[in-house]
């Protein structure tokens, strides 16, 4: 049997942090066990092609976050510890994201059609390291960066490996760098180099292994906040982000606005091509009692489209459940409705709509004007009170129709429940 094996993932933290047991940072240890069972059906409308994805998976991570040794250098160690099991997938409908699959299809079998593993685990363990008010972190790392978004969308989180140091010693700034070297898909197993997005072609398919940030937020004010980043893909891109955010009260509800601005270039040997991209992404947004109703505008200036690390997603915007609308030229309106139902009496109910599109661009491949637009819903309850109190019950459903690429019909259906250990 399998299980027992693939549950050591699970395992093996316990392990480590039990042997400690009598360490003072055990006093401050948090932990966790996360159940997903999460289920995606996919359908492209217009190709020739995988017509359909579908996959049922469940899911257990298990959080173990030591606190920190006593004096004044404290030492610590995180671990998460992963394991997937299939519930239903087949070949042709395999390839959702919450599945590991096989490397090669069956003989004769069209590339697509990969089989899903029956269950896959991994782990990951990160040291840690505080003076005063700095962290150091070296390890498997889940960095939540302008310049780089792990994507955590399916049943595990986007990893990489290397270090960030963050550090909170200034008051009302928060200082952040780092190094990554290598990364961990979402549905894999084994860590692999680091890649630029190829936007369908517009960039080349090579590798690197060192991908390095630096940057800050400072909190001008309770309503004022303001933030640089630098990052560069070794022998790839290199980007600047700055970005401002303001928020004020107006009547009897909050007015928030939100910018956004991207710069972009090759780096080094240029190994994948020329990088020539500029991205103002903007937001305006206001919120009365339980409702939220924010939108604005984006575009990308330039010759070449968004720079991004592979696997991840984007700062901006226009991030939707399946396009980010980051092509080269892209003009971009989007709007965002969100509706808490306490007020109305149903505590824990949320319901939100997005609504994204897109003209002007020029996509690699493609002879015309790109065009492109999306929707998503997104219902979600978490239960309140009983036994099950924190068990969610979420429903996702996007539409995205475009003439350069397929079009497509999605839902998502999600239960989630946290136990605190």
């Amino acid at each position: 049997m399998t299980i027992p094996v693939r549950l050591s993932a699970i395992g093996l933290p316990v392990l480590l942090l039990s042997s400690w047991a009598q360490a003072s940072f055990i006093d401050e240890m948090s932990s966790s066990l996360e159940f997903k069972n999460y289920y995606i059906q996919r359908d492209y409308l217009d190709t020739s092609g995988q017509t359909e994805r579908a996959e049922w998976a469940q899911g257990f991570l298990l959080r173990l976050e030591s606190g920190f040794t006593d004096g004044p250098v404290g030492f610590g160690v995180d671990t998460l510890g992963m394991y997937g099991l299939k519930l239903d997938s087949s070949p042709s409908r395999s390839n959702t994201g919450l599945l590991h699959r096989e490397d090669e299809p069956a003989p004769g079998a069209p590339r697509y059609a990969r089989r899903a593993e029956d269950d896959y685990a991994k782990f990951g363990i990160a040291a840690k390291m505080r003076v005063a008010n700095s962290e150091l972190r070296y390890g498997d790392l889940e960095p939540a960066l302008p310049t780089l978004r792990p994507n955590t969308s399916r049943l595990f989180p986007q990893t990489f490996r290397g270090f960030n140091v963050t550090s909170n010693d200034i008051d009302d700034l928060e200082l952040t760098a780092g190094l990554l070297t290598r990364t961990r898909q979402r549905d894999a197993t084994d860590y692999e180099d680091l890649s630029i997005n190829r936007k369908s072609g517009a960039y080349r398919a090579v590798d690197s292994q060192r991908f390095q940030f630096a940057g800050g937020d400072y909190r001008l004010s309770n309503r004022t906040r303001l933030g640089y980043h630098f990052a560069q893909l070794e022998n790839v891109y290199h980007q600047h982000y700055l970005g401002v955010s303001h928020s004020l009260n107006l009547g009897e509800g909050r007015f928030g606005m939100d910018l956004r601005y991207f710069s972009s270039d090759e780096s080094g040997a240029a190994m994948a091509g020329e990088v020539d991209n500029r991205a103002a992404s903007s937001r305006l947004r206001y919120r009365l009692n339980g409702h939220v109703w924010s939108g604005g505008y984006q575009e990308q200036f330039g010759s070449t489209p968004f720079t991004y690390v592979n696997g991840t997603t984007v700062y901006l915007f226009s991030q939707m459940q399946f396009s980010n609308f980051t092509e080269t030229g892209q003009r971009v309106w989007h709007a965002r409705y969100d509706y808490d139902f306490t007020d109305a009496g149903i505590p824990g109910l949320t319901f939100t709509a997005r609504y994204t599109t897109g003209d002007n661009a020029t996509v690699a491949g493609y002879v015309g004007e790109g065009r492109e637009w999306e929707r998503d819903l997104d219902v979600e309850y978490i239960l309140q009170s009983g036994p099950l109190k924190g068990l969610s019950l979420r429903w996702r459903n996007a539409v995205r129709r475009a003439n350069f690429s397929s079009n497509i019909d999605e839902n998502r259906l999600l239960i989630g429940y946290v136990l605190p250990l």
